[in-house]
C-alpha cells in the first residue's frame, strides 16, 4: 500500500488527490485548515493553518509515518488580483507563509525527522514564470517556490523533487478570477474566462486523475525541475 501525505486537502485540487489515491487503495495523510470532508478508513488528517507556522511542526508530528512514497505540497492562497504596487507588505507576506515558508517548514521536518520520501511534489504555477499584470505576490511566492525546489534537490538526493504546474483547474480560485476579477486592467484572465466550465477547465476529479498519472514522467526529469503538466 502506497503511503501518500497531501496538505489542501479540504478542497479543490488537494481533494480531488487525495480522493484519487484512495480510491486506488493508497494510505493517505492530509493536512488543511478545515478538515477533509471525506472518510475513509484509509484516511488520517490533521486539521492546521499553515498560516501558523509555529505549529506546522507539531501538526506533523501526530500525522506523519517514517516512510512515505509521494508527498503533494499543494495548499496555497491566490490573493488578491490587485497590482503590485497597491499590494500590502502584510499581504504579500501572508502569501509567501502559505505558498512559500509553510512548505520550506514541512520539507525541513521531513529531513530532520528523516522521513524517507521517494517523491515530492511542490505545486507551483504557470503565473511563476509568465509574470502577467495583477498576479504579483501570488507569481512571486512561486517562482520562490521553484527556486526551493531546485535548492532541495541538492539536499535531498533520495528524495525526486519537482515544482509542479497543474494548469488550469474549475476550483474556488477559478471562480474568483473569472466572476470578479477586470479582465480588462487584467488580460491574462481573458483566457481563463473563455475556459471556464468547458473542458479546457476540467473539475478536480477529472484534473486529480490526470495530474497524479504524470507523476511518473516526472522522474524522467532532472530532480529539481520546473514542470508544467501541459508540456509533458
Amino acid at each position: 500500500m502506497s503511503s501518500i501525505f497531501i496538505t489542501g486537502s479540504s478542497n479543490g485540487l488537494g481533494l480531488g488527490l487525495t480522493r484519487y489515491y484512495l480510491q486506488r487503495n493508497a494510505k493517505v495523510f492530509s493536512l488543511s485548515r478545515s478538515g477533509c470532508p471525506l472518510q475513509h478508513e484509509s484516511l488520517q488528517h490533521s486539521c492546521h493553518d499553515l498560516a501558523d507556522l509555529d505549529g506546522i511542526a507539531i501538526a506533523l508530528q501526530a500525522l506523519l509515518p517514517k516512510n512515505l512514497d509521494l508527498v503533494i505540497l499543494n495548499a496555497g492562497v491566490l490573493g488578491d488580483m490587485a497590482d503590485l504596487a497597491d499590494t500590502s507588505m502584510t499581504q504579500i507576506q501572508q502569501v509567501m507563509d502559505i505558498n512559500l515558508w509553510a512548505n520550506k517548514i514541512i520539507v525541513d521536518y521531513l529531513i530532520k525527522q528523516q522521513i524517507k520520501v521517494r517523491q515530492l511534489i511542490m505545486v507551483s504555477s504557470g503565473a511563476s514564470v509568465n509574470g502577467n499584470r495583477g498576479w504579483g505576490a501570488y507569481s512571486i511566492s512561486k517562482a520562490a517556490l521553484n527556486m526551493m525546489a531546485k535548492l532541495y534537490a541538492h539536499e535531498m538526493p533520495d528524495t525526486h523533487i519537482t515544482a509542479y504546474a497543474p494548469g488550469i483547474i474549475h476550483t474556488r480560485m477559478q471562480d474568483y478570477l473569472c466572476q470578479d476579477v477586470d479582465s480588462e486592467k487584467f488580460p491574462s484572465i481573458k483566457g481563463l474566462i473563455d475556459a471556464y466550465q468547458t473542458p479546457d477547465m476540467p473539475d478536480i476529479d477529472t484534473a486529480a486523475a490526470r495530474i497524479a498519472q504524470s507523476f511518473a514522467q516526472c522522474l524522467n526529469h532532472p530532480s529539481g525541475s520546473f514542470l508544467d503538466i501541459r508540456a509533458l
